[in-house]
């Protein structure tokens, strides 16, 4: 069964780190796009990163913060967040899409057909 199993969320101090993962299952993913999305309360679910290979975007709103990072061998992406925001505070889902990341069409959640549950994320001032 295919599967998306996020971690890594937490509560954190603004200015501070943490790292995501998300391990799939059911797949080899290493010719899917895999990418972070996130949504805060009351607020439409919106694109953080993505990547395939070693090609990866970015949200103007995370970029020279966060990195998105994968292991295929693993069956796992990562996102590191560092200089957290309160801003930063959502539900973080990674996604999945059985093709190649495209820089008109990687932020849409419609192109992706696997999702995890999500992992919370809370930053606070």
């Amino acid at each position: 069964q295919d599967q998306l199993v996020e971690s890594g969320g937490g509560s954190v101090q603004a200015g501070g780190s943490l790292k995501l993962s998300c391990a799939a299952s059911g797949y080899t993913y290493n010719r899917f796009c895999l990418a972070w999305f996130r949504q805060a309360p009351g607020k439409e679910r919106e694109a953080v990163a993505a990547i395939f290979t070693s090609n990866a975007y970015y949200s103007d709103s995370v970029k020279g913060r966060f990195s998105i990072s994968r292991d295929n061998a693993k069956n796992t992406v990562y996102l590191q967040m560092n200089s957290l925001m309160p801003e930063d505070t959502a539900m973080y889902y990674c996604a999945a899409a059985e093709k190649w990341c495209y820089p008109y069409s990687w932020s849409s959640s419609s192109d992706y057909t696997y999702w995890g549950q999500g992992t919370q994320v809370t930053v606070s001032s």
